[in-house]
């Protein structure tokens, strides 16, 4: 590794607000996609919104932050954050406005030819009407409450995400207009069916609101409504150097971020601009984070109907299996469980293979086997139901020694983490939070088994998530294994983690910040140095996310050395592919489907004596430098196999995915899909 090495130039890199907009509008293209089934369109509609709530929610709300601290030096893409600013607003606007018409112009007429509507009240039928009102006056109405604005009325507080309706009343007595806000209440269902009988006519809640008005402000003349919605700004900004509880402090911060700024105002097509200036001037709302659009707003509730049991509008049905491994063994006897870790490593394939019958089972034998001592886990994201959090407490409970690191600061999961973390410290679960000024990111579990020859270890090192639900349609890849330099390695970082250990050396992993960092570094310039001395050399990663600029110029002064660098990246990416005399040797593909890419692989020729990493850790300065990750190399010959086969199909012109050349990303679409492969590949054993 080079010491101070070149930093790329602006021109050399994507800014990566501009470029995680690209990996949306990739999103936003499975919706518009045909081929894809229609209720699979819609859920991909919801998830482009979900998503680019959460931009306007962390991102925007950064750049919002610097404008307002009056920052204008530039970032490493060049942009002040005011061009950037506007930059991204431009673009995210003509993302959205494209995301309605392709909702109102395609999709809602194919619902329609499947005898699905989404339909206003005009387009009701008597006996719906009775229906809807009824069900207005009953469930509805009670839960309403309209809040006037005039002088003894101060403008409410809008909470973020929430739909709303702005009402321009006027009072018949006086002449006066004035301005009320309805909030459509979130724990409702947004899309009604018009009758009891399972309909599959649909009636958006903002509309039956709108009509019952009246009923609302008995005396009033409604001249006109409109709907609105709200982002704020929902980054946490955590001190820890000052805090003596992290627990206490996060949930006070947490109370505090849903009175966050405002960050976006997205409002229906024709609202009246007085009643617009009065909501840009109240919420201080920056005119650039103004979006206009078709109603309905807010897509994200479009999984309502996207959840509809019509198997033949959605992707076929999918089991995974149980991992060959242990296909055979009995799941309620612990002792056998263990026996087929101990015959050899196993990897796991998820979702194409089951993550309950493999993870979740290696921590419930855990939890149920008296030869067990200890459990060491990481808890980042999992379920509300989570087996896990329950394997634990049995574990607990049942005497045994328990650790769970858990990371309270997961974003838009802190809550849900903190709950987890009370009740496994009731259950007497050791729960600690990691490092001061880390995330802990890492994916890994560990046991601690008393047998016949003295105490064995085992674990589980992965990609993903110890969350059940997840696993079942995020393609991520694990390890469970018996193998005792792994396990030391293991009980090393969980002792890091736990207690102090800052100076503890591994064997099969690269633990960030220490050596995650500099080791893969290493790694690259050795592909350069084989290749120039005429050996066999190549870099391949499968990635979220590459946007430190370290790795970035490493990546270019291995293109410029001639070594060939493959890299699939499914969300935002700094690099320049295909640039003349920078990054001639670098192809960049992005793969989304029904399964979201979620697993990290770091592949290296060497010579031929290929290496293979797997783990949490994405290239980004805070997975490098403010989060505790592993990659974990890979031994066995069949399972590197596996991952070569994984890069291999991926790369493959015959596979459907998206090519980046430059700045750009094109769809090459394809009758073979990797997913649909490695699903009949696993389903066929």
């Amino acid at each position: 590794m080079r010491e101070n090495p070149r930093v790329p130039k602006p021109d050399e890199l994507i800014d990566r607000e501009i470029s995680w907009l690209s990996f949306n509008e990739r999103v936003l293209e499975l919706a518009e996609d045909k081929d894809v089934p229609l209720l699979e369109r819609l859920r991909y509609l919801a998830i482009f919104s979900n998503n680019l709530d959460e931009f306007f929610m962390v991102r925007v709300a950064s750049v919002l932050g610097k404008i307002e601290n009056q920052i204008t030096s530039t970032n490493t893409a060049g942009y002040t954050p005011q061009q950037l600013l506007t930059a991204v607003t431009d673009k995210a606007r003509i993302l959205a406005s494209r995301q309605a018409n392709l909702f109102k112009n395609e999709v809602l007429p194919e619902l329609q030819s499947h005898k699905i509507d989404l339909i206003h009240w005009n387009e009701l039928l008597e006996d719906e009407r009775n229906y809807v009102s009824k069900l207005f006056r009953e469930r509805i109405y009670p839960v309403l409450t309209p809040l006037a604005v005039d002088p003894s009325h101060p403008f409410p507080y809008i909470s973020g995400l929430s739909l709303n309706l702005a009402v321009i009343l006027k009072n018949p007595a006086t002449n006066e207009q004035s301005f009320a806000r309805v909030k459509v209440p979130p724990i409702l269902s947004r899309f009604i069916a018009t009758s009891s009988t399972g309909s599959k006519r649909f009636i958006p809640l903002e509309d039956v609101i709108a009509i019952h008005l009246q009923e609302l402000f008995p005396g009033m003349l409604i001249e006109d409504h409109y709907t609105f919605r709200v982002t704020r700004n929902e980054d946490l900004e955590l001190e820890e150097e000052e805090s003596e509880d992290l627990l206490t402090s996060l949930e006070q911060e947490l109370a505090r971020r849903r009175f966050g700024p405002p960050v976006r105002l997205e409002i229906e097509e024709g609202i009246d601009q007085a009643l617009l200036d009065r909501l840009c001037e109240e919420l201080s709302i920056n005119r650039e984070c103004v979006f206009s659009l078709a109603t309905p707003l807010d897509l994200t509730d479009l999984n309502r109907i996207a959840d509809l049991d019509i198997p033949e509008l959605k992707f076929d049905r999918f089991k995974s299996r149980t991992a060959a491994s242990l296909s055979e063994v009995d799941f309620g006897d612990p002792e056998l469980f263990f026996a087929a870790i101990r015959q050899g490593e196993i990897l796991l394939h998820h979702p194409y293979e089951s993550f309950t019958s493999s993870v979740v089972q290696f921590l419930q034998n855990a939890a149920e086997d008296p030869q067990v001592l200890a459990i060491k886990q990481t808890l980042y994201r999992t379920s509300g139901d989570s087996p896990i959090i329950e394997a634990l407490i049995e574990a607990a409970e049942a005497g045994k020694q328990v650790l769970a690191v858990i990371e309270i600061r997961a974003r838009f999961d802190e809550q849900a983490n903190v709950r987890w973390a009370r009740k496994l410290e009731a259950a007497g679960v050791h729960v600690v939070y990691g490092l001061m000024n880390l995330k802990t990111h890492a994916k890994l579990s560990l046991v601690i088994r008393d047998e016949p020859n003295g105490l064995r270890r085992y674990c589980h090192v992965g990609t993903g998530n110890y969350n059940p639900k997840t696993a079942r349609f995020y393609e991520d890849l694990g390890i469970i294994s018996a193998d005792q330099t792994l396990t030391e390695d293991l009980s090393k970082l969980f002792n890091q983690l736990s207690g102090m250990a800052p100076a503890s050396t591994y064997t099969r992993l690269l633990v960030a910040p220490r050596s995650l960092r500099t080791g893969l570094l290493k790694k690259i310039e050795n592909e350069i140095t084989n290749f120039k001395a005429g050996l066999p050399a190549g870099i391949q990663f499968k990635l979220n996310s590459l946007l430190d600029e370290e790795f970035v110029e490493a990546l270019y002064r291995a293109s410029n050395a001639g070594v060939k660098v493959d890299l699939i990246i499914r969300g935002i990416s700094s690099i320049r592919p295909g640039i003349k005399g920078l990054s001639e040797n670098i192809t960049v593909r992005s793969i989304l489907g029904r399964f979201l890419e979620h697993s990290r692989i770091y592949h290296f020729v060497n010579n031929n004596d290929d290496e293979y990493w797997i783990g949490s850790s994405d290239l980004m300065h805070r997975n490098l430098d403010r989060r505790v990750e592993s990659l974990l190399r890979i031994e066995k010959v069949q399972h590197k196999e596996v991952l070569r086969e994984i890069f291999e199909i991926s790369l493959s012109p015959d596979t459907s995915s998206w090519h980046q050349s430059g700045t750009e990303w094109k769809r090459h679409k394809s009758a073979q899909d990797i997913q649909e492969l490695l699903m009949q590949k696993y389903l066929n054993g």
